[in-house]
């Protein structure tokens, strides 16, 4: 995998990457510099814990994320979808 650095300083992450860290957007990191090149290792984070409750509109049983998560958008399946074949 490669990419590149961007003016700004900014390194964008391979989604095949990403998916197999599940890292998400606002990831953090400790940074190293080793043997001449760059190390990247994810802090960890906060496991979102979701629960079974109901759809508001079928009242069948669903897994509900707490407040506060950001809402899973078609864009965002499309997004994770792309990179399987």
């Amino acid at each position: 995998m490669t990419t590149t650095l961007s003016t700004h300083g900014q390194v964008v992450l391979p989604p095949a990457a990403r998916r197999k860290l599940g890292l998400q957007p606002g990831a953090r990191f400790v940074c190293a510099v080793r043997d001449g090149g760059i190390f990247l290792k994810p802090k960890p984070g906060k496991l979102v814990k979701f629960r079974i409750g109901r759809s508001k509109h079928s009242r069948l049983p669903a897994l509900v994320a707490p407040a506060g998560t950001p809402p899973l958008t078609s864009e965002a399946v499309r997004t994770m979808l792309a990179d399987f074949p």
